[in-house]
This record gives structure tokens, sequence and C-alpha cells, in this order.
């Protein structure tokens, strides 16, 4: 219940997609707002096909995959090439815009506080805020956020002080050192395939 929680929320953090004149925080709750109405949305809800894709084009318009790619292969990315790491990006942004729009959709009104958001310079601020559930438990979550090209995008979500590009840093690091680089992008391409299949 608590892993399904987190995973809503980091999900949520990940739609930011309206906004951009503002600043960080105001982006986050605007789209947040966004996404919690389109989840709710009676109309949407009996075509869950729209919906996802819906939730999948907000997703990606935010997510900055290639950053997060990047981050999260730690070591292992500078040695690859131009199209492996495009194609890594790509299937990582598979793996994370699907599994973060399924969770979006078991959303169960879970109270978000934003607490504050500081620029740690011109192109890199934090949104700090907390997550409150029915029973009065309390999360915190810090979105880690980038301007590209004029717009704030998210390249990590820290909740309870773990890092999400980490988390996946250290699995994808396991993996490579275990049966190397090529059979992590197998399995990532086998993952991707099943997400595809009609």
């Amino acid at each position: 219940m608590l892993s399904r929680i987190l995973l809503v929320l980091i999900a949520l953090i990940f739609t930011m997609s309206m906004a951009w004149a503002a600043g960080p925080l105001e982006n986050v709750k605007t789209t947040v707002d966004e996404v919690v109405r389109i989840v709710a949305d009676k109309n949407l809800k009996k075509n869950g096909t729209k919906r996802r894709q819906i939730l999948k084009d907000a997703i990606g318009s935010i997510f900055d995959y290639p950053e997060m790619a990047k981050r999260s292969l730690g070591k292992h990315w500078n040695g690859r090439t131009a199209a492996e790491k495009k194609h890594f990006s790509e299937l990582f942004a598979t793996l994370l815009e699907n599994s973060y729009a399924a969770k979006i959709e078991s959303y169960n009104n879970e109270k978000i506080v934003y607490i504050k958001e500081y620029l740690e310079d011109d192109e890199h601020a934090v949104v700090k805020s907390k997550v409150v559930t029915a029973n009065r438990d309390e999360f915190t979550l810090d979105y880690h956020l980038s301007k590209q090209s004029g717009k704030w995008m998210v390249y990590d979500v820290v909740i309870e002080g773990v890092s999400l590009v980490s988390n996946y840093r250290s699995q994808f690091n396991k993996s490579i050192t275990a049966s190397g680089y090529d059979k992590l992008v197998k399995k990532l391409q086998s993952k991707s395939d099943e997400i595809k299949a009609p």
C-alpha cells in the first residue's frame, strides 16, 4: 500500500506540462491538479486507452528522459555510442511512461502539501512537498528540475531521502556488472515490446 501511494505521487510530478512561465512550484501544482482532473474525468474513465494516452503524453512533455537515462546509467553512459544513448533513452522513457501512467490511474485523493521551492542556480530548482494519506501518514517528496530551453523539466524525485535516479543507477549498475550492458538493454527491450504489444 505504501509503495503504491509513493509511486502514484511520483507519477504525478512527472506529468507537469503547462504554465511554463511560472515558477517551478506553481508548475508542479498546476499540472498535478490537471492530472487529478484527468483521472477523475468520468468520460475518460469509460475509455481507458484514451485516458492512458493522454496521461502518457502529459508525462512525456515534462519528463527529461535523456537526462534521466544518462544519470541512471551513471558511469556506463560515457562509453556508449550516440546511437546506443538514443536507444537506451527511448527504452527508459517507455518503461517510465507506462509504469507511472499505470500508477496515476490508482490515485486515491491523497493530499499533497507544497512546502517551498528554491533555486539552486538559474538553471536548477527543487520543489519540496509532502504527501498526507487518509491515515495522516506523511511522506516527503523533493522534485528536482532543470531548465531546458526555458522550460522546467523534472530529472529526479527524492522520496523520504531516496533518489529515484540513484535507485535506478544502482539496479542498472548491478545488472551491467553481472551480465553486461547488452543484457540490460535486452531486458529493457523485452519490457518495451510487451508494453507496445496490442
